[in-house]
């Protein structure tokens, strides 16, 4: 588990609880205002009924957002991959549905059974329908969110991509090892040296280059961007990692057989038995080890 420099790792956290948070709200205001409309809409029901129903759906919708998180990462719509990755996620609906159906009218049952009344579904063929039009808009809510989340984050921390051969003419530098990323950021592109990435982590479909506490995602995978780097400079110290030497501080080996990187940025990536032996080779570590500054 990378722990990043204190900077970003502050930045981070508040990132997190404000994303939280957002979703939180979301979901509370939702269902304050779907009470008062259930109310309206159902003058005989109890005064308490409506926000028991709207409350546990609720919940439990709140309770499934981090798998559709999940799912939205593992098969993000974005425009290469929308006609691939939509009909999976219409597929996903149907167990989110299923899911959210269960887990209310199991809430509503306890709820009911703790007041001393009886919670009854009516027609549960009719209303599994009635539900599932409601879940699936539900669903690509959440998911539309996430896109117009993402892209935002992309607009304003930037998105890196590989310097592509011209059209004509030789490239300025070899395309195969390359020596600077493109990096669009709020609209305007700038080059970004390839000696200046202090770690590389493996994120889904994306690399999230790491540069003074700024990660610069690269769609690419580990594996393809390990063979383009510079091996003098970068070594794979994880299946999800990649270090650059110039900025490693110390090595510390684990009683596991695995190991403990610190970079010069405070951040703490973990080396793997695996990919050890390459280090063993580098340094010659077998207790803690200083290395010079980057």
């Amino acid at each position: 588990m990378i722990s990043p420099a204190p900077g970003s790792r502050l930045s981070q956290r508040w990132r997190r609880a404000l994303e939280v948070a957002a979703w939180i709200f979301f979901f509370v205001l939702n269902a304050l205002f779907n009470s008062l409309n259930s109310g309206v809409d159902h003058p005989g029901a109890a005064a308490w009924e409506p926000w028991v129903w709207e409350w546990t759906s609720a919940l439990v919708l709140l309770a499934l957002l981090p798998g559709v998180i999940a799912l939205e990462r593992r098969w993000p719509v974005r425009f290469d991959t929308w006609q691939r990755n939509l009909p999976l996620h219409a597929l996903a609906s149907v167990p989110f549905s299923l899911v959210h159906v269960a887990g209310m009218w199991l809430l509503r049952k306890l709820v009911y059974a703790a007041l001393g009344w009886h919670y009854e579904p009516g027609g549960w063929w009719f209303n599994l329908g009635y539900e599932y039009l409601k879940d699936i808009r539900t669903y690509f809510l959440i998911v539309g969110a996430l896109v117009l989340y993402r892209l935002w984050r992309l607009r304003q921390h930037g998105e890196a991509r590989l310097l592509a051969a011209p059209d004509e003419g030789p490239p300025v530098e070899p395309v195969e090892r390359p020596e600077r990323f493109l990096v669009r950021k709020l609209g305007k592109e700038f080059l970004l040296n390839a000696r200046e990435v202090e770690w590389l982590q493996a994120a889904g479909n994306y690399v999230n280059l790491h540069v003074r506490g700024r990660d610069y995602p690269l769609r690419t995978t580990m594996a393809a961007i390990e063979e383009r780097l510079d091996p003098a400079r970068f070594l794979r110290v994880h299946r999800s990692y990649v270090v650059n030497l110039d900025y490693l501080a110390e090595i510390e080996p684990l009683d596991t057989g695995d190991a403990r990187l610190k970079l010069h940025d405070g951040a703490v990536v973990p080396c793997s038995r695996r990919y050890r032996a390459q280090l063993r080779e580098r340094f010659g570590e077998a207790t803690p080890v200083q290395l010079g500054s980057a």
